[in-house]
């Protein structure tokens, strides 16, 4: 049976070095509730070691959480690459880690605190998150998907790490599952100025780095369960699934 999902597919922890560090799993769930959302996705930057742990007390709270990274490339654009488990996640991440230069200055950049669901510091991540990898755009597309994930271009009516903004264009050829556009920007207007807009699908996330922001950006499916199977198929427009609409700025 088909039914509406309301998802917010770009949220980050405590572990993304620009994330608030009141950004906790209980943070995140109780703001998700309050949203509305029934799916949402833990995508810190270049990394995955708390999308487990905030997946757990989301599910506590009743709602679906995919693993995922956003993942910046050379050319310095962020691509969010979405898994249905752990497992996929962690080794994009673990090849994510060979392609990453550079040790964190928790002063200059922030700390990337790694929890459990119940809010336990386990340690801090001594990557350079904040960093980009060696990987181009279209190395790090065709990894997601030989891994099954799903890959869009982050925020890409932002200049900074957009993919238009950096590049002025969508590359011929680039593999992409989808467009993300930012909470700040309509969608009728995302439209009318990006012109790479008609050839891709399009989602609306809120790429929150705080509680108060969750859910500020959503994209209503309608799936027969929370994968990314079935959010292709929707992004697609196949077997009845689809998207429903967007939360709007």
């Amino acid at each position: 049976m088909l039914k509406t999902y309301r998802a917010d597919l770009h949220l980050h922890t405590v572990l993304s070095p620009c994330g608030e560090l009141d950004q906790s799993p209980g943070a995140v769930a109780e703001a998700a509730g309050r949203a509305g959302l029934d799916l949402v996705a833990i995508t810190d930057h270049n990394t995955a070691e708390n999308a487990g742990a905030y997946a757990r007390r989301l599910g506590k709270n009743g709602i679906a959480a995919l693993p995922g990274l956003e993942v910046t490339t050379a050319e310095e654009v962020h691509l969010l690459a979405l898994f249905d488990d752990l497992e996929s996640a962690l080794t994009l991440q673990s090849a994510v880690y060979q392609r990453l230069d550079g040790v964190n200055d928790p002063d200059a950049f922030g700390m990337q605190v790694v929890v459990n669901e119940n809010e336990d510091v386990l340690g801090f991540n001594e990557h350079l998150l904040i960093g980009a990898t060696t990987w181009t755009l279209q190395q790090a597309s065709e990894r997601i998907h030989r891994l099954g994930g799903l890959a869009f271009a982050c925020h890409v009516d932002r200049e900074g790490f957009g993919l238009i903004g950096q590049l002025g264009f969508v590359p011929p050829g680039l593999a992409l599952d989808a467009l993300e556009i930012s909470p700040r920007t309509s969608m009728a207007r995302a439209r009318a100025d990006i012109p790479d807009c008609a050839r891709f699908p399009l989602v609306r996330s809120s790429d929150a780095h705080r509680p108060e922001d969750v859910g500020k950006g959503w994209t209503a499916f309608l799936l027969e369960a929370p994968t990314t199977d079935e959010i292709r198929k929707a992004l697609r427009e196949e077997d009845g699934r689809r998207v429903l609409g967007y939360e709007p700025p």
